[in-house]
């Protein structure tokens, strides 16, 4: 579950950060990585209680068409996971091999990740989760490095931290946090976690046990969190303390002057408009900064890639039934997010890779609804959670809180939207809004409901009335 709080989106948009704001929004990633952490809790309680994850409640729950559109919704955000994914390991072959293994290779290379991933799986999930150990390990241990080499302010590290508040800060910094919101909130892991729980063994008609888990859970995903954010909050400080108030003529004339710098350095950027900050940490810091962030980011993919696998597993076995084989999902959702990206890094270049992780991060951003209404709707229902259902400051926390993080990602969208600069796409994006706000209002009355908005119950098939078919279940 931490995994999708260190994936290649979530490193870009830290470094992203550090350089345009500094240590300033610090307190940004704490909050948002609050927010998961209460988010990851509702998901979690939903799995334990039922013994069913998100996609399975939402299949029972919602008519036939509704279901369908949030199914594609929800792939689409695991297919632009996994496209990140293979970005940020294409971008850490070429680091690693100095250039020799172009964009376009290491994204043909990405593909034996599905044989890695399928040969550990057939060993057993906990086998599985000791390399998903292994590879947050070697996260902190490369990202730490850069930390202790960096050097930055802990002074103004801590101050980022915990005081709410940007001074001189203008748009290019807001639609930086915003960013971070929209990365560090993946949708698609909102249905991972209430799955990966059922693979503990609970007795659900012991109350008592019910309520322990509920509570052991809660402390795993807050120490698992933990761990993510600080391998984050190093690649922020690494960043602002190497990039930020410097201006890009700076970092090519200063850091990466051909004549002073070592080998890696001058081959990098016989270029100099290509440069990226993977390799400026080895202009800056030495080869061995750069080497060893290509190692970090490499395992940040590695990771990405199978917790997408597993996502996209689940939800389609929920929302529609079908059970595939991994082999052949993973080469599914693998194929559709190679394509893109491999036409993109024969034709274009590493900052065209980096944009495109931006119009994923956005469209992640869109997709939340489809899993936050959801999770909070169906864990605010007695009918579903007997007693374990939401109360009354659940309810209003988790209200606010959904409202928050989709307005701060719809203002993402908007300032994504506005940037591009042209009238088709200005008309194509308002036509796909109305659909997009049509069916989030679709979603947001039945949350309404289920919340104990009992005038708006005209014909939802969502209610805290109890149902036959759930008690039925839970006989069962």
């Amino acid at each position: 579950m931490s995994i999708a709080y260190l994936d290649p989106g979530n490193i870009e948009s830290d470094l992203q950060s550090g350089a345009k704001a500094g240590f300033k929004l610090l307190w940004v990633l704490l909050g948002a990585t609050i927010i998961g952490l209460l988010l990851q809790r509702l998901a979690a309680r939903l799995g334990v209680v039922t013994g069913m994850h998100l996609a399975e409640v939402c299949n029972r729950q919602y008519p036939t068409v509704p279901r369908i559109i949030l199914w594609l919704m929800v792939e689409l955000a695991i297919i632009g996971s996994d496209m990140q994914e293979v970005i940020g390991c294409a971008i850490a072959l070429n680091l690693l091999s100095v250039g020799r293994i172009p964009l376009w290779a290491g994204v043909l290379i990405t593909i034996t990740d599905t044989f890695v991933f399928l040969f550990l799986d057939k060993y057993g999930l906990r086998k599985l989760e000791a390399f998903f150990g292994f590879l947050i390990t070697v996260m902190a241990i490369s990202f730490g490095y850069e930390y202790v080499l960096v050097k930055p302010d802990q002074g103004e590290l801590l101050k980022g931290m915990f005081v709410p508040y940007c001074e001189g800060c203008g748009p290019l910094q807001l639609e930086q946090a915003v960013g971070i919101v929209g990365a560090v909130i993946m949708p698609h892991n909102i249905y991972l976690h209430s799955a990966l729980v059922k693979s503990r063994d609970v007795d659900r008609k012991n109350k008592k046990e019910v309520k322990e888990a509920n509570k052991y859970f809660f402390i795993e995903s807050a120490v698992a969190l933990f761990v993510s954010f600080l391998i984050n909050v190093f690649v922020v400080a690494v960043f602002a303390q190497a990039f930020y108030n410097k201006t890009n003529m700076e970092v090519v004339s200063f850091l990466c002057h051909p004549l002073s710098k070592p080998p890696e350095c001058k081959y990098m950027f016989s270029n100099p408009p290509v440069c990226v900050q993977g390799v400026v940490l080895g202009c800056f810091f030495g080869p061995a900064a750069l080497y060893i962030w290509a190692i970090g980011i490499l395992a940040a993919g590695q990771s990405s890639t199978m917790t997408g696998t597993y996502s996209g597993q689940f939800v389609m076995e929920g929302f529609l039934n079908l059970r595939w084989s991994r082999f052949a999902r993973v080469l599914l959702t693998r194929s559709i997010a190679i394509t893109p990206t491999l036409l993109v890094a024969i034709f274009q270049d590493v900052q065209h890779l980096t944009g495109m992780n931006d119009f994923l991060n956005v469209l992640q951003s869109m997709q939340l609804p489809f899993a936050l209404i959801p999770i909070l709707t169906f864990t605010s229902l007695t009918s579903i959670m007997n007693d374990f259902a939401n109360g009354l400051v659940w309810k209003i926390s988790g209200s606010i809180v959904i409202l928050v993080v989709c307005a701060i990602n719809m203002y993402f969208v908007v300032v994504y939207v506005t940037s591009l600069n042209s009238v088709l796409l200005y008309v194509l994006s308002a036509l796909l809004s109305v659909a997009y706000l049509c069916f989030v209002g679709y979603l947001a009355w039945h949350c309404l409901v289920a919340l104990g908005v009992s005038c708006l119950d005209f014909g939802s098939r969502v209610s805290n009335r109890p149902s036959n078919v759930w008690q039925e279940f839970f006989i069962k």
